[in-house]
């Protein structure tokens, strides 16, 4: 029989460090969504800007000629899992802003010299954040598209699209984090957002299948991080989903479902690897 005075102290010990690491978490989570509150225009905007691209692209191709998309399914429907992957990178992207704000402003030199328990918790304070703030905004997104006729993923379908969107979002945020580590200031970050949005949105499956693409640009498209999270999405939308049936048919060969996951997966845990020595160096 095990004795309780040998293994009491070690579990307590560990309970009270989650403990302090969730109270920790929690305090700096709450204190950026009451700078949301405050601040409610950054959430609007972000809800507004892909609703409009959804409602006014969706309609400005509604006519467009038979044989162009994929399954004969309307651009709408076509757009809508771009719209709402484009709009969690958006999110995820911008994850980086309130730390690079903090360091500027020196608040994270405070949080620094504060006795935290563990200063992961700064880190995860802002995955939770963004994670949530994209989550909401997709959600939106998706509930539009359904009141304008673009359907609406079965349960199985509804999963997939927010494993999906996880995994990009927490790829994203990580490289977005390591980015307001790694840069001078907030100018030189908004810089890298405005430049990496646009390239990769337009050289992606949201706008247009592969086929319509010329040559250079649908092996780039191929190629795209967000390409692997609109196909699995798309997929959510046209019925019961198959990972293992071919979602896109690449120049270098075809991409099953359970490929565009496990690259995103790869990806995630690639960029988290990739950022961990530089946050151990910063947050110590």
């Amino acid at each position: 029989m095990t004795n309780p005075s040998l293994t009491s102290p070690v579990d307590s010990s560990d309970a009270g460090a989650l403990a302090e690491l969730w109270q920790e978490t929690f305090a700096l989570t709450r204190r950026l969504f009451l700078q949301l509150t405050r601040r409610p225009s950054t959430l609007v905007a972000g809800v507004l800007q892909p609703l409009i691209w959804l409602i006014l692209f969706g309609a400005l191709f509604s006519n467009a000629p038979e044989g162009l998309l994929p399954g004969g399914m309307s651009y709408g429907r076509f757009l809508g899992a771009g719209v709402i992957v484009f709009t969690a990178f958006s999110a995820a992207l911008n994850a980086g802003l309130p730390v690079m704000f903090d360091r500027e402003f020196g608040f994270l030199n405070r949080l620094l010299v504060a006795p935290l328990r563990s200063r992961s918790s700064i880190v995860l304070a802002s995955v939770i954040y963004i994670t949530a703030l994209s989550i909401v905004q997709s959600i939106a997104i998706m509930g539009t598209a359904a009141v304008l006729g673009y359907g609406w993923p079965g349960g199985a379908g509804l999963l997939i699209v927010l494993v999906t969107l996880l995994l990009l979002v927490f790829a994203v945020t990580a490289l977005s984090l390591g980015l307001a580590f790694a840069l001078p200031g907030h100018i030189e970050l908004i810089a890298v957002i405005f430049v990496a949005n646009l390239p990769l949105l337009f050289a992606s499956t949201a706008l247009a299948p592969l086929s319509f693409m010329p040559a250079w640009l649908g092996w780039l498209a191929s190629l795209n991080p967000l390409t692997f999270a609109i196909e699995p999405i798309r997929a959510a939308y046209q019925g019961p989903i198959d990972l293992s049936a071919v979602l896109l048919e690449a120049p270098y060969g075809d991409v099953t479902g359970q490929t565009c996951l496990i690259v995103l997966t790869a990806l995630t845990l690639g960029l988290f690897l990739l950022i961990r020595p530089l946050l151990n160096r910063k947050l110590t």
